[in-house]
């Protein structure tokens, strides 16, 4: 299996070259040359726990990485997590909550970065190589990485927050972590602002090879890859104990690759009737799917702080898919939007990949009521960045059977579950935070600044 950008004007890869890419080096996002066709295994693979199918999955990506040590690497990431089915799927009311935060820091994140991080060590010590990864976050990335990549061998994180615009628990799993490979850096700006100074460092190719710079934000195709697998695995056993032909999925959205991994699995096999896209106030994607046109608008800060985004890094994936693999409509429609801030594709919305997806948002008052009349009818506690989900989902599902997919444990957004619900949610895992020494760098929204950091700090 080979790997190309949505730009077209980088060589061909192997699937470990893609992944200590990150991003490509035209600027555009790597993707498969191909997706494996797996409709005639699901019998198969409706029997597999977690990390069996997690490896049969991956093994049709990675074909350069022989089976054996794969089969280690799946192991040991999934190893991590707290429930032994590692993404189990909970029956609540006339839906399904598929719960993907039993990992190290509790959040949807961990699925990938478990096996990103082992990714990143394996193949680094392979080539005698050291990497230094530079990623953004809006709350749970950040922390997922940094647990995974904290104290590996040869690899050094820098990770930028927007300052206050996390919620309080995810920016303490962040600062607390003080191994010396870790560096957390709270920007003076929003999501936006972090996203634009990753990918511009990462566009200067001379600087991104002399600091040996990496990715884990879902520009990394590792972190896709690893998705795919918990719609597999929910898909297949709910359509199984449903008894019915086809599934649906809501999934709560902010930089789109969470709703892109379901995308390709509906196109590799799995029976996907529709994927329904729910934002927050921040609905650019929302919009796009209703419009088809793609407008970034000012951000707005709210109780699901995850989904705090405009400009969602995964899209361009899905718009090679809309172009139908024309590499050059890609870059001319990612230059428009660069130097306009909008772009419509409204010519595009018969386009197959289009009609899969069904959009809405929920906004603050939406999904504070579906956590407090979820709780009250069913006894079960949603995160807000799930409730959006839910909530979106309710309103814009078909007959077959509705999985939600839950991206966090509420215990990480007390102060939205408090003001839902008036109990205060626990985990010992976060309980244990309290108090703890935390270290952080704050630094303004500015690329030049973020750049002399990285130097002084791998001088």
């Amino acid at each position: 299996m080979k790997y190309i950008s949505t730009r077209g004007q980088t060589e061909a890869m192997s699937f470990t070259d893609a992944g200590l890419t990150g991003l490509a080096p035209d600027g555009g996002l790597l993707v498969p040359a191909s997706l494996p066709d797996l409709s005639g295994d699901l019998d198969h693979l409706s029997s597999l726990s977690y990390a069996d199918l997690a490896f049969e999955i991956f093994s049709r990506f990675i074909t350069d990485i022989p089976a054996e040590d794969l089969r280690g690497l799946v192991n040991r990431a999934y190893a991590t997590f707290r429930d032994p089915e590692v993404a189990p799927s909970v029956k609540v009311g006339n839906f399904y909550v598929l719960e993907l935060f039993h990992g190290p820091t509790l959040a949807f994140k961990d699925m990938a970065m478990q096996f990103l991080a082992q990714f990143f060590e394996y193949a680094l010590e392979k080539r005698g190589q050291s990497l230094n990864i530079l990623g953004s976050t809006s709350g749970d990335t950040g922390s997922a990485a940094i647990h995974g990549i904290r104290g590996k061998a040869g690899i050094n994180i820098f990770m930028m927050h927007p300052e206050g615009k996390t919620s309080p628990v995810q920016e303490l799993q962040m600062t607390s972590v003080l191994d010396e490979n870790v560096y957390n850096l709270a920007i003076d700006g929003t999501f936006d602002d972090c996203q634009r100074i990753m990918k511009t460092l990462f566009a200067d190719v001379p600087f991104k090879t002399e600091m040996k710079l990496g990715a884990v934000n879902s520009v990394n195709w590792v972190r896709v890859m690893a998705q795919i697998v918990y719609y597999f695995y929910a898909g297949l056993k709910v359509r199984k104990a449903c008894g019915s032909e086809n599934i649906q999925f809501s999934v709560p959205t902010g930089n789109f690759g969470n709703i892109l991994a379901g995308y390709y699995a509906s196109q590799m096999g799995l029976p996907v009737s529709q994927l329904i896209l729910a934002t927050n106030e921040n609905d650019i994607l929302a919009r796009f799917f209703q419009s088809g046109k793609y407008e970034s608008g000012k951000v707005a800060h709210t109780i699901s702080p995850s989904m705090d985004i405009q400009v969602a890094s995964n899209f361009e994936r899905f718009l090679y898919v809309l172009m139908d693999h024309d590499a050059a409509k890609v870059s001319e429609v990612m230059k428009t939007f660069a130097e306009q801030g909008q772009v419509d594709l409204s010519g595009r919305l018969e386009h197959d990949a289009m009609k899969m997806i069904l959009a809405d948002r929920a906004d603050t008052h939406q999904t504070s009521s579906t956590i407090r009349r979820v709780n009250s009818e069913y006894g079960y506690v949603l995160d807000p960045h799930t409730a959006v989900g839910v909530a979106v989902g309710e309103q814009l599902r078909n007959e077959d059977p509705l999985i939600c997919l839950s991206t966090a444990h509420p215990a990480k957004f007390v102060d939205a579950i408090v003001d839902a619900v008036g109990e205060v949610p626990h985990h010992p895992v976060l309980d244990a935070l309290e108090g703890a020494e935390t270290e952080c760098e704050r630094l303004p929204a500015d690329v030049e600044a973020v750049r002399r950091f990285v130097k002084a700090a791998l001088a």
